[in-house]
């Protein structure tokens, strides 16, 4: 019989304007974003979206290691951008989670499209053009 190598997976997860590069391979459960360790990562509310995905995953999670490269948008954005990463990671190593993640949450397989409305011609903001006086 052959050994069967451990298998490295790459995927991304996208928001807004930010951009997650997630690589997962097998090891003890360690999640890092920009090198930082996700016990340290703040805002706390961005923590416990990101942690969403391992938290549905279970023992799956704590066999693989997940680095996390993200950059552009804000906070918020990169906090999606990661949960998407991380969702399309787990289940590309683990398939039977793709029913759980669509139960639980669809937005943690499925990058979000919407995108800020551009200014308009002429005017300083996308929507309402002021009032016009006529005297």
């Amino acid at each position: 019989m052959t050994e069967k190598k451990p298998k490295t997976i790459h995927v991304s997860g996208k928001r807004k304007r930010a951009i997650a590069r997630i690589t997962l391979k097998p090891g003890k459960g360690v999640v890092k974003i920009n090198k930082l360790s996700l016990d340290h990562y703040k805002p706390e509310v961005a923590r416990l979206r990101i942690q969403e995905p391992l938290f549905l995953s279970g023992d799956a999670a704590k066999k693989v290691d997940i680095l996390v490269n993200v950059a552009g948008g804000g906070w918020s954005a990169q906090t999606d951008a990661t949960r998407v990463g991380i969702g399309k990671a787990m289940v590309h190593f683990q398939p039977s989670l793709k029913k759980t993640f669509l139960d639980y949450d669809r937005m943690l397989l499925i990058n979000d499209v919407r995108r800020n409305e551009p200014h308009k011609p002429n005017d300083s903001k996308p929507r309402k053009a002021r009032a016009k006086s006529y005297r």
